[in-house]
């Protein structure tokens, strides 16, 4: 079975079929960078770990490494493509609990995954019952502040929700004893790749992603536009760019800020 991409899924042997798609990439890979110093020599669970590449890195540094999805077809993949001693895979029903006992983890990590989240409130308080007492949640979502409009829906078609810091922050809040929230940015040519993407899609998508319109109608309507713009696209051959990861930084009050990174202790 090969493992198509979505859209939503960072799938490493089509990262390079523009500088758009290199820049998201990047982002992912700095993610799991940034979350290897709360993953050494811990039990990980990566909730929501797609094509799986991000979970066998840490496997190398981690003492175990549970990667969840639930996308049969990623869970599939990651299992035939990664594969070390210390890591499995498994596909979990997104309305059930979490299929492990109390406790279980000493970090869960959760990138761009929270904003496909239908009930949040369910999925971070099973996050803390997996959780050991003073273990870590590490969660990575879009920042609406570079996204959206004031009120305007999200324009990409799977997102039930974005996020603003403070929206983030006060979502934690209620199930975690200490929130420390951070951002994403990096060097601004690169960066700037990733706003220009975003400011481009955030006015294409209007009217469909006002507040006027239900999640159904929004997309429905995205649905098509993006059968529209697909019609149009060509097959490209893979590029070659002179940057890496170490481009993208994480910190606290970072700006441009392009994705929201909260650090959340049970």
């Amino acid at each position: 079975m090969k493992l198509e991409p979505t859209g939503e899924r960072m799938i490493v042997e089509h990262y390079r079929d523009s500088i758009e798609d290199y820049v998201i990439y990047l982002m992912h890979i700095a993610t799991y960078r940034f979350a290897e110093r709360f993953t050494r020599n811990m039990r990980v669970l990566d909730y929501g770990c797609g094509s799986g590449y991000g979970s066998a890195r840490l496997a190398s540094t981690a003492a175990s490494v549970c990667g969840v999805d639930v996308a049969e077809d990623a869970v599939e993949h990651a299992r035939r493509t990664f594969q070390h001693a210390n890591l499995s895979y498994r596909c979990i029903d997104p309305e059930a609990a979490l299929p492990f006992p109390s406790g279980s983890f000493d970090t869960v990590l959760s990138f761009q995954v929270f904003e496909h989240v239908a009930r949040p409130d369910q999925y971070l308080g099973e996050i803390r019952r997996v959780l050991i007492p003073g273990g870590h949640l590490v969660l990575v979502t879009p920042d609406r502040s570079t996204r959206l409009l004031p009120g305007q829906k999200p324009w990409n078609r799977w997102h039930l929700h974005e996020y603003s810091a403070a929206q983030l922050s006060g979502a934690l809040w209620r199930h975690f004893e200490r929130v420390d929230m951070q951002n994403m940015s990096g060097r601004r040519d690169v960066i700037e790749v990733e706003l220009r993407r975003c400011r481009k899609l955030k006015w294409l998508t209007l009217p469909f992603t006002l507040p006027i319109f239900s999640n159904r109608v929004r997309v429905g309507l995205l649905n098509m536009l993006h059968a529209l713009r697909g019609a149009d696209r060509r097959s490209v051959v893979a590029k070659e760019f002179d940057f890496d990861d170490s481009v993208i930084s994480i910190g606290a009050g970072l700006s441009p800020s392009v994705n929201l990174v909260a650090i959340a202790q049970r």
